[in-house]
């Protein structure tokens, strides 16, 4: 009993290993310029997936080490220790607040509303990244379902031509090799709209993250540059006040040069006036 059932399994799997291997022969008779759309959209898919999943991570969007960083240039309270951080750095954080400093010149108003731009750009950037994988996963199937129609249409064809007279035999090769394309579709489909959900979740929580730490960053850079701007402002406030100081003793002291000249005078009046 049980070696009719061991033989039963042995013999379904066989079957099963036979038919993937005849796999191949129904591949090179699909072979048309829908099998070749679909091979070219699942090279461009793996090729985009292997990207996605070395881009989209806490790693490039918002380096940890480039957060710390930036923490210690605030720490110092100079903006020109902030420039320093994120000049050149292409990370999530960085890029906002270099923003907010190109647009200090205009003001606090116009420093919050760029980096509030700029941080809702470099969220789309990342969000357009792994975009490629829905659109191919979503017009995968729709190829293959195109492929699969042609091939429907190619089979009655041929045996409305023959008169009917096609056997079943030829008749399910037809419909099989049209059925090839839509296996080859959802081939595709299933891959790229699985790292699609999955890195779609991880972009929106880096982002997320990376919004929330830009929006504070940005509030820093402003209390920053605000505390320059008014200890500047002291600052020449205070070389006024000393200029002026300056001047009144400059006049006092030509005021008191002249008192000496002015008695000589009198002298000399009062001496001639005695003679």
């Amino acid at each position: 009993m049980q070696g009719t059932l061991i033989e039963g399994l042995g013999s379904t799997l066989g079957q099963g290993i036979t038919q993937q291997l005849n796999l191949w022969p129904l591949f090179r008779q699909s072979f048309d310029a829908f099998t070749i759309v679909l091979l070219i959209g699942s090279l461009v898919a793996v090729a985009w997936i292997v990207r996605v999943m070395l881009d989209v991570r806490q790693g490039v969007i918002q380096p940890r080490s480039r957060t710390k960083a930036l923490n210690r240039a605030f720490k110092t309270g100079k903006l020109s220790e902030v420039k320093k951080v994120v000049a050149g750095d292409r990370a999530f954080v960085s890029r906002v607040v270099k923003t907010a400093i190109d647009n200090r010149p205009l003001g606090e108003r116009a420093m919050r509303e760029a980096a509030e731009f700029e941080a809702s750009m470099e969220s789309a950037r990342w969000f357009r990244r792994i975009e490629l994988l829905n659109i191919i996963g979503n017009l995968g199937p729709l190829v293959g379902l195109a492929g699969t129609v042609w091939g429907m249409i190619l089979a009655f064809t041929s045996l409305g031509e023959t008169g009917g007279q096609a056997g079943p035999t030829d008749l399910s090769l037809g419909i099989s090799k049209a059925l090839f394309h839509t296996l080859l579709g959802l081939l595709l489909a299933v891959p790229c709209l699985l790292v699609f959900g999955v890195y779609r979740g991880v972009a929106d929580r880096i982002c997320t993250d990376a919004m929330a730490d830009a929006s504070l960053a940005t509030d820093r850079t402003i209390k920053i540059a605000r505390k320059e701007k008014e200890a500047k402002l002291a600052a020449s406030k205070k070389d006024g006040s000393s200029s002026s100081d300056d001047k009144n003793e400059q006049s006092d002291i030509s005021g008191e040069y002249d008192g000496p000249e002015d008695s000589g005078e009198h002298d000399s009046k009062d001496s001639g006036d005695t003679l």
